[in-house]
Order: C-alpha cells, then structure tokens, then sequence
C-alpha cells in the first residue's frame, strides 16, 4: 500500500499520549498514511504560524488561538474537537517574586510563549472576566517553558499561564510558585488542518480522524493509561491519575456551532479580534 505522508504537530505534553501510541501501534500506517509529528514547545502561537507557513498539515492546538487565527487569515479549518474538558491553566510567578496572591497579578509583567498563543490570550481572557485590561506593553515573550524559568527568576516577569499539570514537576522541584488557577470557559483543544490538505486529501483526513478518536478512545478505557502517563512526562502517578481522571478526549469529529460562537464571543470582549470582524467558515464541512 502506498502511504500519504501527513505532516502533524502538537505540544510535547500528555494530552497528546493517544496520537503517540496510535503511531507507534502503526495504527497509522494500517489506515494508509505515514504521519510526520512534531513537537511544539512554543505553543499554539507558533502552530498556528507552522499551519500558515505550510510546515505542517495538520495541528493540535487550543481551540480558541485557532479560531482567532482562522478569523485573522489563516487558511485552515477546525476539522474536530479533541479534548472535550476545559484546560487548566496554571497561574505562576517566580519563586523569589514578591507577589504572594492572585488577585494582585492585573498590573503586573506577563511571560508568554508569543502574541496569539494560549499563554497570552488566556491571561487577557482571565482578566477581562474579572474587569481588568491588560496593556500590549505588560506582555514579554519568552517563546517556551525554557525562556519562562529565567525570566520569572530575574523578576522580568511576574506572571505565567501555563497548563497546570506541565508545569507541577516544576513547581515541586521549587522552580516556580503557583498563586492560582484559571479554566479555559470551553472544550480546551482541536484538531485544525490546512484548507490545501483538506482539498487534496479529504478522504486520508477522515482517515487520520477516525485512528485518533479510536485511540482515544481505547485510552479512556486503558486502567495502564495514568501509570503510561507518569512514566512517560515525569509527572507524579497521582498527578497522572487525577489528570487523566478530570480529561475527556473526543471520539467524534463533531464540533459545536454553540462552541465557537461563546469562543468568538470572548475574543470579542478581550479584543483579540475586532468586534466588526467578518467571521469565515471555521469548521470543516465533509462532503
């Protein structure tokens, strides 16, 4: 058989462990395809640029950076949700910051991973919900995890969202001080490909989607899958257990209209994207 390579991205993080061990089963391959991943340190900001830029067909990334990047030009569609559970996003400073509670962050110099990713339109998204706005000129970009240790140990910055369960091994090794936590109001990730791969390929798409959800699926049901995750990302096993217990991955390629329009809507409030933005087709139509 001859295989269509699929060129895939996502964040190096648990989250993604069902992709990995479908690819490793050949699960893949079987369906005719030879997928290509990448790994994405830097986030849904530099997915969203690697989908612009045709370095990869396809991503697994936050719904709402992709949906504001769709808005804003990117020639992509959402083709499935992918974990149907809100992100819980860590709240971080340094651990010789002075800043000592969540409330006193508004004023305060943020690190993210660049403009447009979840780092950056989280902490606008949590702050609009509670009154604040932040000024383009409180935002430091750090590009990764890596660029946010040294940052927030000098004081350059004093805040950091990230997802909470990355970050803990950090925290317990006392790299980083948690003052908090915030959960994304909607389904945390999707899966987006590029328009051009969709026309090319549609059939080896549905293809891609249907091993993922099966793979997830079968992950939801594997008793192993905490201990996988713990051995595999450094986390503690009852860290592991309480993630994997909280997540919930799709198994269908269903994305909800009522879904992206509160999305829209929060972009809106924050002006990430412009009230008066025209909004495309975001979601993938089958024939």
């Amino acid at each position: 058989m001859d295989l269509i390579k699929i060129r895939i991205g996502g964040v190096p993080e648990h989250f993604n462990l069902p992709i990995h061990l479908a690819k490793e089963q050949n699960a893949f391959s079987k369906r005719g395809i030879d997928l290509e991943w990448t790994d994405f340190g830097g986030g849904t900001g530099a997915m969203t640029k690697a989908l612009r830029e045709n370095e990869v067909d396809v991503c697994i990334l936050l719904t709402e950076g992709m949906i504001a990047d769709i808005i804003k030009g990117n020639p992509a569609k959402i083709i499935s949700e992918y974990v149907l559970t809100p992100l819980t996003w860590g709240v971080h400073t340094g651990v010789n910051n002075g800043l000592s509670d969540y409330r006193d962050i508004y004023d305060k110099n943020y690190a993210i991973s660049r403009f447009g990713s979840g780092s950056h339109l989280m902490a606008i998204v949590d702050a609009e919900s509670k009154g604040y706005r932040l000024n383009k000129d409180q935002f430091h970009v750090i590009k990764d995890i890596d660029g946010a240790l040294p940052s927030l140990e000098t004081n350059e910055t004093d805040v950091f969202y990230w997802e909470k369960y990355t970050t803990k091994p950090y925290v317990d090794a006392g790299k980083l001080r948690k003052l908090g936590e915030y959960r994304t109001p909607w389904p945390c990730f999707v899966i987006a490909a590029r328009d051009e791969i969709l026309e090319k390929y549609p059939d080896y798409i549905i293809r891609l989607l249907r091993v993922i959800h099966d793979s997830c699926d079968r992950f939801m049901d594997n008793r192993d899958a905490p201990a996988i995750t713990s051995s595999r990302y450094g986390l503690e096993l009852k860290d592991a257990e309480r993630w994997y217990n909280s997540t919930e991955w799709a198994i269908h390629g269903w994305v909800s209209d009522k879904m992206v329009e509160n999305v829209i809507y929060h972009l809106k409030t924050a002006e990430i994207i412009a009230e008066d933005s025209e909004i495309p087709e975001l979601i993938w139509k089958r024939n």
